[in-house]
């Protein structure tokens, strides 16, 4: 069974992909980049500065506010960048319906690890009152950043979630232990970088699974242009499936600028081809 460390895996995914060069983005002819104008520059949009002046495409900055006023001169030679707010700011800008999030893809099912369900926190607050349910680690179905994901023991754990809906849909996973987290950047089927972000980072993944897993998910026809997709090895010595991230605004651990820049842009341009006539 072949495994390979991140740092290998990401030299050989980085040579592939600096040889293959941006796809279908000639068109962009301004960038707009999230900061505040106070502080350091968050790593992602740090980033996509330095890749997109690589590619000679000019840099403008936003606020927030200015995304919620809509200030910002969006169309379909434009690219832009941010958090996850802001994304779906310019989204609704531009009439991109905002992608639902698919963080355990149904293509991917096999990859799991572990038992993985859809119920709502009503279910599940009713499931450990009455001791139904053990433990599980609970987390937002449809609207992400709805409450943070978090392992819930008793009805206690729900309430302390705050005036949540109880009729929210969650994600529901059987509890497992995880000894190490990477994330596999995903270009169409290339993987380009992997990056480690929790756990022991001696511990290498077994590639086989996650080669596997992206074919998969390619072929499926439901996988993004481009993407983030976590796999983790269980105290067992399985390599299993943590979650799939969409590539619009996605966290960057240990990828190269360059990569960065083509796999965010890669999928912007995907989103606008869907929306622009």
């Amino acid at each position: 069974m072949r495994q390979a460390t991140a740092p290998n895996t990401a030299h050989r995914a980085a040579e592939l992909g600096a040889r293959s060069g941006m796809i279908g983005l000639t068109m962009i002819t301004t960038a707009f980049l999230q900061y505040s104008g106070k502080g350091p520059m968050r790593d992602e949009e740090t980033l996509l500065q330095q890749g997109l002046g690589r590619l000679g495409i000019p840099v403008r900055y936003y606020t927030i506010k200015r995304i919620h006023r809509r200030q910002l001169p969006l169309g379909a030679d434009t690219f832009i960048a941010g958090d996850m707010d802001a994304m779906h700011g310019a989204m609704g800008q531009l009439g991109i319906a905002v992608p639902p999030p698919d963080d355990y893809p149904e293509a991917l099912n096999e990859f799991l690890g572990r038992r993985v369900w859809n119920s709502t926190l009503t279910d599940v607050e009713r499931g450990l009152e009455i001791g139904s349910m053990p433990a599980v680690f609970v987390k937002p179905a449809e609207r992400r950043k709805y409450f943070t994901g978090a392992v819930c023991y008793s009805e206690r754990d729900i309430a302390a979630l705050g005036n949540v809906s109880r009729r929210q849909r969650v994600w529901c996973s059987q509890v497992v232990q995880w000894v190490t987290e990477y994330r596999i950047y995903v270009i169409e089927d290339r993987v380009v970088s992997i990056g480690h972000y929790d756990g022991d980072a001696s511990m290498a993944l077994d590639m086989n699974v996650v080669e596997a897993a992206v074919a998969a998910y390619r072929g499926s026809g439901t996988a993004p242009a481009a993407y983030g997709i976590d796999f983790g090895v269980l105290v067992n010595g399985v390599t299993a499936l943590v979650e799939a991230n969409d590539g619009y605004a996605l966290g960057a651990y240990g990828i190269g600028a360059d990569l960065y820049t083509e796999l965010v842009m890669r999928r912007w341009d995907e989103l606008l081809a869907a929306a622009m006539p």
